[in-house]
């Protein structure tokens, strides 16, 4: 068996493009990841691919991690970023091309399974209906009233957590993220938004009763000073932890020392070295791991590294259903899962874009035993929404 072409595939997903990676090998054989980068760049992924299918092509697809060092080897001077994501793509193809031939599933090959199933949140709940109502057939956050009514959703339908962002309803409903887009570059706090925060979480507790834990992700959008204010302002609303980006471990170390909730983050970080101050500063009480963009592998052996500080891992997963399959799979081959992060409001054909769609009832996924991810990508369904 040898690797006959790799190659790129982009869909429109309404507000962002979703891009697969596929692995064909020269007897046919296929392996699917997903390498979605919406807030980089989309073709200059696609470009790093090409650039490193040449390590890549001709070679045994089952060598994984001799090919994965070759290809940190090749890039050593670039590292991380939208290069990391290339080449955790490569590594998840492979390694779905090698638990087919094998007939198991991925965590086979890392001493899986450890669960059957895993806890799950709903996430950026509201946040979706705030900026993408359209295109998700969703209805729109209109008002406070919509929180709560979504508050009630999120309970009847069986889950127990969700995340949401920082969300003002409206007419014209906002989500605010000026650490990403929009005018000017202030990131700094407000007492307008800290109330917002607040009516936000309270119109939610008065729709869940309590009955789901909320989670609030502050992503880049404010310094250290705002995050802090944020946390004082939202003590004693039960969050179940406070999402942060931040690239500076000791300024989130003393987020975290200050903070009367837990905080998570690391989305925004590569491989273990990525990882690795960030626990040797305490920095954090749950590690958000991309396993898309880390590699099936190197994502592991983050978990490994953040179980030795007695830290939990959660994925970081806003993708379509392939990369909650492989996120699924991850959570199998460690021991250390906090929760598995999934989206529900999303464009109505995602479920025609793969051959099998999570199992997911009363807040729980149940791990699928098939071979490789269990579930391949559609490619017509693909081509049926082409980007741009």
């Amino acid at each position: 068996m040898k690797v006959a072409s790799l190659e790129t595939l982009f869909c429109d997903a309404g507000w962002r493009p979703w891009i697969f990676l596929k692995a064909t090998t020269d007897d046919g054989a296929v392996g699917w990841a997903e390498i979605t980068d919406s807030h980089g760049s989309p073709r200059g992924l696609a470009g790093i691919v090409e650039d490193l299918a040449p390590l890549v092509v001709e070679r045994d697809p089952r060598a994984v991690e001799r090919i994965v060092w070759d290809l940190f080897r090749a890039t050593r001077q670039s590292p991380g970023s939208v290069i990391q994501k290339a080449i955790g793509g490569i590594e998840n193809a492979l390694l779905d091309l090698k638990a087919k031939a094998l007939g198991i599933p991925v965590y086979e090959l890392f001493g899986g399974p450890t669960r059957d199933d895993v806890d799950v949140y709903w996430s950026h709940c509201g946040t979706t209906r705030a900026r993408a109502w359209q295109v998700t057939n969703t209805d729109k956050l209109a008002s406070y009233d919509d929180v709560v009514a979504l508050g009630r959703e999120v309970v009847e339908r069986g889950f127990k957590a969700f995340k949401t962002n920082i969300v003002v309803p409206g007419d014209d409903p906002q989500v605010l993220m000026p650490g990403f887009q929009g005018p000017g570059l202030d990131r700094n706090p407000s007492t307008e938004l800290e109330a917002a925060l607040v009516r936000l979480l309270d119109a939610f507790r008065e729709g869940t009763q309590g009955n789901a834990e909320p989670i609030v992700d502050l992503n880049f959008n404010l310094t250290a000073e705002g995050v802090l204010r944020i946390a004082r302002a939202l003590d004693g609303r039960g969050l179940i932890w406070l999402e942060v980006d931040a690239f500076d471990p000791n300024a989130l170390a003393a987020i975290r020392s200050t903070a009367s909730m837990p905080i998570c983050s690391g989305e925004n970080l590569y491989t273990n070295r990525g990882f690795r101050p960030f626990l040797e500063t305490a920095a954090l009480d749950v590690a958000s791991v991309d396993v898309i963009w880390n590699g099936f592998h190197q994502a592991k052996k983050i978990a490994d590294l953040a179980e030795t500080f007695e830290v939990n891992c959660a994925p970081h997963n806003y993708y379509s259903h392939l990369a909650t399959f492989i996120s699924a799979q991850w959570c199998a081959a460690i021991p250390n899962v906090r929760m598995l992060e999934v989206d529900v409001d999303d464009v109505p054909w995602r479920e025609q874009l793969t051959t099998a769609v999570p199992e997911i009832r009363d807040g729980t996924l149940t791990i699928p035993p098939g071979p490789g991810w269990a579930a391949d990508v559609n490619q017509e369904v693909v081509a049926e929404h082409p980007w741009p």
